[in-house]
């Protein structure tokens, strides 16, 4: 059985808010790694749950060496 899809305003609001980053920002990595990973995918149930990880690694990571 798969996994129901996260709520994808949630989601970037939630990692906008954690990150400081603008939500129009968040979203269009978000929407960009999601579209990578499903397209790499063989099993689909936690792609939008590791592509939002995904997102907040790499905008913590950059704010880490904005500092």
């Amino acid at each position: 059985m798969s996994q129901p899809e996260p709520n994808v305003d949630e989601v970037v609001r939630s990692i906008a808010e954690e990150t400081n980053t603008p939500a129009e920002t968040v979203s269009q990595m978000y929407q960009d790694i999601l579209a990578d990973y499903r397209h790499q995918a063989r099993v689909f149930d936690y792609v939008p749950l590791f592509a939002a990880r995904k997102v907040r690694d790499q905008l913590r990571d950059g704010s880490r060496r904005k500092h």
